[in-house]
Order: structure tokens, then C-alpha cells, then sequence
């Protein structure tokens, strides 16, 4: 049992560097393709992928009828809405100040989880959110109080950050009964035909004339590996083996993972203010996760 819960543990330590180098591969892509046409192949390479594992082994379970419309809803906030806002709020934005944003997902499970399941909410969360709240305040606002992102991609962020909060508590009920490969396929599969008439009509053209090199075509093939196939059976089966909250305590980590990587990849330079707001999100994240039993 202990070395169970120890594979998962480094499962979602690998997810959160997954989700941290994301942002930067996105970036990547982005020069080539647009949001729309990068999530579309994103999510059809990642469902062949697991149709090819499904039809050789016997992970994939049969859909209770009940349950389809659970699986319907989880796959419209994520990977439809979360990407849809994701992809375009961080085409405005820096992948550092976008990680920081996104990452406050576990800061309104708490609250999300109060008012759906009648979870109480500690004083901890409420203290860990203000913390956290301020945080973001350094990264995102210049010392003379003007924004040092773009508004709009401000706001779309935090529209992801609301169906990613939507999207943990629809897989909470759903994880009770089917394994990760399962919800991760489906939700995939699922994910082509939310994207799909947005791409026949706005990105199609486009992307046929678009020439097939690698300086895209690599990105997004670690996007599709690693950010997508992995992380998500990884982070699945978190939160089935430990819960919701726990498993959202690893997401503290993606700001920090995004900001080292895109200074050592993308040359991203930081101001000073920034990186104490990083720190203090990071800090706000992990007060807010704190139970008096301890946090594991």
C-alpha cells in the first residue's frame, strides 16, 4: 500500500512538471497554429493514442448508461471550455503569468466543494486564499498599479480557472466508479466533437496552408505525450487514490516548473516582484491545503 501511494505521489509530481513545461510547448505551437486548431489535434492525437492502448488491454470500462451525461458534462468543462479560455487567454499573457492564475484552481475546490457537497470550509482555506489572492496581485500588477498582462487574457484565464474548478468536481462522483484510462479516454474522445465545428469553421483554411515542420509539429507531440496522455491518467488516479484536495496540493508546484523552465528555454525574465508574487501563491496554495491531521 505505501509503495502504491508513493508511484502516485511521483505520478503527480511528473504531472505538475508536465503542466509547467505545457504552457511553454503551447507557446511554441502557437507561433505556427492557432488555440482552436492546436487543442483539436491535441485531443484527436491523444484519443488514437488511447483507442491503440484500449484495444490491447482491458483497461477501458463500459459507460453505465446513468452516467453518460456526468461523462458528457466533465468533457464540456474540460477539455472544451478550460482549453477554449486556457489557449487563447495565454496567447495574451506570459506561460508564467498564465501558470499562476490557472494554478489557483485548488484554492476554489474548497469553496465549490462547501456549497455542492456541503464540505465545510476551514479558516485555513479562507487565510491560504487571501494569501494566494495577493500573490497573484504582484505577478499580474506593476508597481504603479497598472496591469503588466493584457486584461482580456486576464479574464479568460480566470474563466479556465472556473471550469477547471467545475471539471474536479464533476470527477469526483466519476472516479468513485471508473478508472483513470477510462475518464481520460472518453473526455478526449468526447473533446474532438466540442472542438470540431470550431475548427471546420475558422481554422480549417488555414491550417492546410500551413507547412509540416517540426518547430510545431515537436511541441505539440509533447503537448499530446506528456501534458495530455500522462498527466491526466496520473492526476486521474490522484484524485481517486487521494482525494480532490490532496492531489490538488501538487498543483502549488506548476508556477514554480513554468517560471525555471521558461527562463532556461524561452529566456522569460522576471521582475523581482513577480517572482515574490510566484512564491506567495505557491505559499497561499499550500496554507490553504493544510488540515490539522496533516496534509497526507
Amino acid at each position: 500500500m505505501k509503495h502504491k501511494r508513493m508511484l502516485v505521489y511521483a505520478g503527480l509530481v511528473l504531472t505538475m512538471i508536465f503542466w509547467g513545461l505545457s504552457y511553454i510547448w503551447l507557446k511554441m505551437v502557437y507561433r505556427f497554429i492557432g488555440p482552436i486548431t492546436t487543442t483539436f489535434l491535441r485531443m484527436a492525437a491523444t484519443s488514437f493514442l488511447l483507442m491503440a492502448i484500449a484495444a490491447s488491454t482491458k483497461k477501458r470500462q463500459k459507460i453505465q448508461p446513468r452516467d453518460w451525461k456526468f461523462v458528457i458534462l466533465l468533457s464540456f468543462f474540460h477539455p472544451f471550455l478550460y482549453f477554449l479560455f486556457e489557449s487563447f487567454g495565454l496567447k495574451l499573457v506570459s506561460p508564467t503569468v498564465a501558470a499562476v492564475i490557472v494554478t489557483t484552481i485548488p484554492l476554489f475546490i474548497p469553496i465549490a466543494a462547501f456549497y455542492l457537497f456541503n464540505e465545510r470550509l476551514s479558516g485555513m482555506n479562507i487565510v491560504g486564499m487571501a494569501i494566494s489572492f495577493l500573490g497573484v496581485l504582484l505577478v499580474i500588477v506593476k508597481r504603479d498599479f497598472s496591469l503588466s498582462a493584457s486584461p482580456l487574457g486576464i479574464v479568460l484565464l480566470l474563466l479556465a480557472v472556473a471550469s477547471g474548478v467545475a471539471y474536479t468536481s464533476s470527477l469526483r462522483k466519476l472516479t468513485v466508479t471508473y478508472n483513470a484510462f477510462t475518464l481520460v479516454m472518453y473526455q478526449n474522445l468526447l473533446g474532438i466533437f466540442w472542438f470540431a465545428p470550431f475548427f471546420a469553421a475558422f481554422d480549417l483554411k488555414q491550417f492546410l496552408r500551413v507547412d509540416i515542420t517540426m518547430e510545431w509539429v515537436g511541441p505539440l507531440i509533447l503537448l499530446v505525450v506528456f501534458a495530455s496522455l500522462l498527466a491526466f491518467i496520473f492526476y486521474t488516479t490522484g484524485v481517486k487514490e487521494l482525494g480532490a484536495a490532496k492531489a490538488g496540493i501538487f498543483g502549488i508546484s506548476i508556477p514554480a516548473f513554468t517560471a525555471l523552465f521558461s527562463w532556461l528555454l524561452a529566456a522569460e525574465q522576471l521582475s523581482i516582484q513577480q517572482i515574490a508574487g510566484v512564491l506567495i501563491v505557491m505559499g497561499g496554495l499550500l496554507i490553504s491545503q493544510i488540515r490539522t491531521r496533516g496534509l497526507f
